[in-house]
């Protein structure tokens, strides 16, 4: 051996120097970013589709809504109240990034009179005595309950249409001002719902989520090393490294430009645990080659060169199985899996290079595990070792029905997801989208697009008719909450020239009257609040809102509009298109599964292969594969038993659970081949390994089962539920490798003769 600790030390903590200067630069440029594009399936037919749509019309999430609460006996129909909304309205036009505002105090009403058409206001501010006629005028006319005005009269809505795909940085300068504003006129309970708030709101949980889970996961982790090694110093030790790794990762994050998501609240989770496997593993060997009068130089090459082969066999197979979710067709899933990737490899570095070199500057007696917790493990793995080898049928028996009832739940995994499971536990923008979820017509839309057909406009009576019958079955059903359309203009002239009653709120009966109203139609000014018709007068479209039903409901409900449209509308005529930012990401829940099945597919086949190369003996690669399936079927059936829909989230626990999994059984496969190298029996080999890889495997997944309880802390649904599956899970996978790879080994591998 020639190995210089003087000067490795020096290349290393140099080499580490120069990084961490990077670094601390690179970090701070680090940003966060939310907005519904991302989840966006990439390569989906209806996504093109949906862009070209919005290049005709505009974004259907370029609102930001302003509701307002009067819980008084006459409801909003107060001279105060109205007054003080009327004026928010006025000013909020003033907004940054506002390019129209709509408003109940803003409405007029066109009335047909001897002097021609005049617009009257929906709702007389300055004259409380006509507040009664008002009211029952408003409050039955359904182009303005749940739209602008609730049902019970008690709240208004300010309709703010903001630039399209206002950014994060515009979105929170939007609502600091309006946020400002509403509190100006000291409004008791006002709500916002909207692309920007959500912006702003969401990426603010990200933020906390990245330092909670840090803190967190770091206190957690401290706590269980104390408890387990009983030295201060190799606490230290393990959190100066642990805490290198992380600043390491984001400092490249940051020179890379990349942004963060909502999932970044896992990369500290995973940095904390998969650095501390590492460290744990290195600590072991190198104390168990100073106990065998190894100088420190020795001590630290043998563990650099034993133990960092098989750690970076688990770094590379983790990365792989993190980098294999480039499969996905959603882009935060996609960078998700590069990032980890990543991450792992640097973990691994930082660990076998820095924190080696510091092993040197402490006395064995500052590192050493007390020797009464070993004691316990190495009688628990005792009783692992003779369990495996005396009842080897009864522990194949279990496994087989634990695997067939897992299959069986595994079948009953859903997709229906909604928006309300990805809102922040306990937060005003989670109890604002509920106040609107209620109140009003909600956030979710749901859009047609409309294509006149053999040389037809849209504005035609024919495929006016036609949308006109679609709107009509549209509002049949029960979770659709508002519905606008280009009919809405002429129904309202209807209404107009028949006394203002709200029965007659209806569409011309035949095309001479239609025509009419086309005349009529062109003295009234147009709202820019809406665009629903194309300015080449082709297309048009009929933009709904529907309840928060879940993906696969909502799904349903367009289904169903779809094959009425196929049977009673004549596509000579007018075809129809279903659309819109809602059904483009619910169209995820679709690709879900294949992307998750794919994803593992090419995760477990790419490690099969390193393992193969690695191990050269097939045998020896469905020894390791067989252990580490039995955790994934494991997390579908807790996900199906449990009625946890997956989505996009939710599947990243399949690679997590598979990539940290897989770590544990390496470092088992490996000391065994090590043993049997040395010339040890089957059995024997078996022993040395329970005994001395034993320890470590169980002490990382104690580590790694507090470690993501640390999303328990979260206020992230989908983090809470990963969190605890996966937590979960990796006892499973503990179970796989310390009773399913002895059995396997002793049925397959036989000693020679």
């Amino acid at each position: 051996m020639n190995f210089n600790l003087l000067l490795f030390r020096r290349i290393v903590f140099s080499i580490f120097a120069v990084f961490i200067i990077l670094s601390a630069y690179f970090t701070t440029k680090l940003r966060f970013s939310f907005d519904f594009e991302q989840f966006f399936p990439q390569g989906d037919a209806d996504l093109e589709f949906f862009q070209d749509f919005i290049k005709n019309f505009e974004t259907d999430d370029n609102f930001l809504l302003v509701g307002i609460e009067h819980h008084t006996e006459g409801g909003v129909f107060d001279q105060s109240f109205l007054q003080k909304f009327d004026s928010l309205t006025e000013k909020s036009a003033e907004l940054p990034y506002i390019t129209d505002n709509q408003s109940l105090t803003k409405v007029k009403l066109p009335v047909k009179s001897a002097f021609g058409i005049m617009p009257i206001p929906a709702i007389h501010i300055e004259d409380s005595s006509y507040y009664a006629e008002d009211r029952i005028k408003v409050l039955s006319d359904p182009r303005f309950v749940r739209n602008l005005i609730s049902e019970d009269g008690k709240s208004l809505v300010l309709f703010l249409k903001t630039k399209d795909k206002i950014n994060l940085e515009e979105s929170e300068t939007l609502m600091h001002s309006l946020d400002s504003l509403v509190k100006s006129f000291n409004f008791n309970d006002y709500h916002y719902l909207g692309r920007a708030n959500f912006q702003k709101e969401l990426v603010w949980m990200q933020k906390r989520e990245v330092f909670v889970s840090t803190i967190v996961a770091a206190i957690l982790v401290s706590i269980i090393i104390t408890i387990l090694f009983r030295r201060w110093k190799t606490v230290a030790l393990a959190m100066t490294s642990i805490g290198l790794s992380m600043f390491l990762f984001f400092g490249i994050l940051g020179i890379w430009g990349r942004e963060l998501s909502a999932m970044a609240a896992l990369y500290p989770v995973l940095m904390v645990i998969i650095g501390t496997s590492d460290f744990i593993h290195m600590l072991s060997k190198y104390i168990d080659e100073l106990r065998r009068g190894h100088s420190q130089d020795e001590a630290i090459w043998l563990t650099m060169k034993e133990i960092g082969l098989a750690t970076l066999m688990t770094a590379v197979t983790t990365a792989v199985g993190f980098a294999t979710l480039v499969t996905s067709r959603v882009v935060p899933i996609q960078q998700f899996g590069v990032n980890a990737a990543i991450g792992v490899m640097v973990a691994y570095v930082t660990v076998l290079l820095f924190t080696t070199a510091m092993f040197s500057f402490f006395n064995v007696n500052d590192l050493i595990l007390l020797r009464g917790g070993s004691t316990r493990i190495e009688q628990l793995m005792q009783k692992v070792y003779q369990v495996t080898k005396l009842r080897s049928r009864t522990i194949g028996l279990i496994a087989m029905g634990v695997l067939l009832v897992s299959v069986y739940g595994v079948s009953k995994i859903k997709t229906n997801y909604s928006i309300e499971d990805n809102m922040p536990i306990g937060e005003k923008v989670t109890s604002d989208f509920f106040f609107f979820e209620k109140v009003f017509a909600g956030f979710r839309p749901l859009e047609y697009a409309v294509f006149a057909q053999n040389g037809l406009r849209a504005d035609d009576y024919a495929v006016m008719n036609a949308m006109n019958r679609v709107e009509e079955y549209i509002k049949t059903i029960p979770a659709i909450r508002s519905v606008t359309s280009p009919t809405m203009i002429y129904k309202s002239i209807n209404q107009m020239t028949n006394g203002n009653r709200n029965e007659a709120f209806l569409f011309p009966s035949d095309s001479s009257q239609f025509a009419d109203f086309q005349i009529i139609a062109e003295q009234i000014p147009k709202s820019a609040s809406q665009v629903l018709m194309s300015k080449d007068g082709t297309k048009a479209r009929i933009a709904t809102k529907v309840s928060d039903l879940g993906a696969d409901s909502v799904m349903a409900v367009g289904n169903r509009i779809d094959a009425w449209i196929a049977s009673n509308i004549d596509s000579n005529v007018a075809k129809f298109r279903r659309t819109g930012t809602g059904y483009i990401i619910d169209k995820n829940a679709m690709y879900i599964r294949d992307d998750l099945l794919e994803g593992i597919a090419w995760e477990v086949g790419l490690i099969a292969l390193i393992m193969g190369l690695m191990l050269r003996n097939a045998r020896m690669i469905v020894i390791f594969l067989i252990p580490n399936l039995f955790p994934l079927v494991f997390a579908g059936a807790l996900l199906g038993y449990l009625g946890i829909d997956l989505d996009a989230g939710i599947s990243m626990i399949f690679t997590v659970v598979f990539g940290i999994s897989i770590d544990d059984t390496i470092h088992f496969l490996s000391s065994f081949n090590i043993n049997r190298k040395k010339g040890q029996t089957v059995d024997k080999a078996l022993h040395t390994t329970l005994l001395e890889t034993g320890k470590p495997v169980c002490i990382t997944t104690i580590i790694l089962f507090f470690g993501f309880l640390v999303m328990l802390f979260s206020i992230h649904p989908p983090s809470v539920t990963v969190g605890k599956l996966i937590a979960v899970t990796l006892i499973t996978a503990l179970m796989s490798d310390l009773f399913i790879n002895p059995i396997l080994i002793r049925w397959w591998i036989k000693d020679k003769i």
